[in-house]
């Protein structure tokens, strides 16, 4: 997974760079723990992580990234752990 690639990729979404470091943040940790490409059975890419961001019916994109953790989560289950979560500082 290209970091820079993704960064780029997601341009297409409205959000701020803080909102698009987490996502990607999270982006690399799926991509390393080769979840995805055993359950989906093809490999995680920019283009992958977009097009399915794509399909979410919300605006942000920490928004449309959990979207689609969630639709991962009930199609295969333990996907939790890549949701993008805010922190109470």
């Amino acid at each position: 997974m290209d970091r820079e690639r993704l960064d780029t990729a997601l341009d297409v979404f409205d959000s701020t760079p803080d909102e698009r470091r987490v996502v990607i943040r999270q982006a690399i940790d799926l991509y390393d723990s080769d979840r995805f490409e055993k359950d989906a059975g093809t490999e995680l890419t920019a283009d992958v992580i977009v097009d399915n961001l794509q399909d979410a019916p919300d605006d942000r994109l920490a928004d449309r990234w959990n979207w689609w953790i969630g639709a991962l989560t009930i199609a295969y289950g333990g996907y939790e752990r890549f949701q993008v979560r805010a922190m109470n500082r």
